[in-house]
Parts: C-alpha cells; structure tokens; sequence
C-alpha cells in the first residue's frame, strides 16, 4: 500500500468517467484550484447535505479560481439521479473501481456495530494550480465544512 498523500505532495493523478457523460482528469483543472470532496454514498443523509452545502457556494469558489468537484464509487447512473434531485452544479465522478480512492487514501475499513467493512473515509482535499496538494480534511463532519473550504481557498 503505498503512503497517504500530505500536504505539499502532488496530486495523485486520475480520470474517470462522470455524470452526464464523458470522463474529467486532474488535467482538466490546469491553473485553477480544485476541491476535491469524497464522499461514501449519493442520496444519503450527510452526503446530500455535504453536496447541498458546496453547491450553495459555488459562485464564492468560482470567484476564487476554484472548481469542485464531488467524488464516490457510486454508478454513473446513480450520480445522474444525485445530481438532477438536487440541482447540483459540479461534476460527479464516479469511481467503481476504487483505484483514485485507494490513491488518495480514502478507502478504508470502517466499523459500525461491530462490523468491519471497506468505505469511503468522507475526506476534502484542496489542489493548487499547479497540482500541489495544499490542505487535507480528513474525517470530515459536513457541517460547515464547505464553508471552511471556502475560506482556505479565499486565503491562498
């Protein structure tokens, strides 16, 4: 297993297919920083709010040279249903194979009422321009997280 991205490593490389259609790659954000928030699973509780709360500040992110975008091993199809159930703006990329969340660190074994299983750890990582990883959130509780995203990527 090979080390945890930290800050001031460059980002792990990726493209994966997206909502709508096509794929998005690290590349596709030369120049502009990029908030890359992981998520476990559309449509549930804290993801819905997670998602609600950055699509509620995308024009403070955009104003700031930042695009987000979201992150889970969900199916295209479910991202599609995610997106146009609560008017999402950003992409959704979607990453059945697991191999960018193994990359960033962020598949994990997780407990709940004793039962071990492998899950997304909800995670933020903020990108430079240049590919640089400048903060990591880990273990993110979602409220007000967005805002405090915001407020790293207002200050860079």
């Amino acid at each position: 297993m090979s080390p945890l991205p930290q800050i001031g490593d460059p980002a792990p490389d990726f493209s994966l297919p997206r909502d709508g259609a096509g794929a998005l790659g690290l590349k596709d954000f030369g120049g502009k920083k990029l908030v890359l928030y992981f998520y476990p699973k559309d449509d549930t509780t804290g993801c819905t709010a997670e998602a609600k709360d950055f699509n509620a500040l995308l024009m403070e992110f955009a104003q700031a040279n930042a695009s987000v975008v979201g992150v889970s091993p969900d199916p295209v199809k479910a991202h599609d249903k995610f997106r146009d159930k609560y008017e999402l703006s950003f992409p959704l990329l979607s990453d059945e194979a697991k191999s960018m969340l193994e990359a960033y660190g962020v598949w994990v074994e997780k407990s709940m009422y004793g039962r071990k299983y492998m899950g997304v750890e909800r995670t933020t990582y903020l990108i430079d321009g240049q590919g640089k990883i400048v903060n990591i959130w880990r273990k993110v509780k979602t409220t007000g997280h967005a805002a405090a995203v915001l407020k790293a990527v207002q200050e860079m």
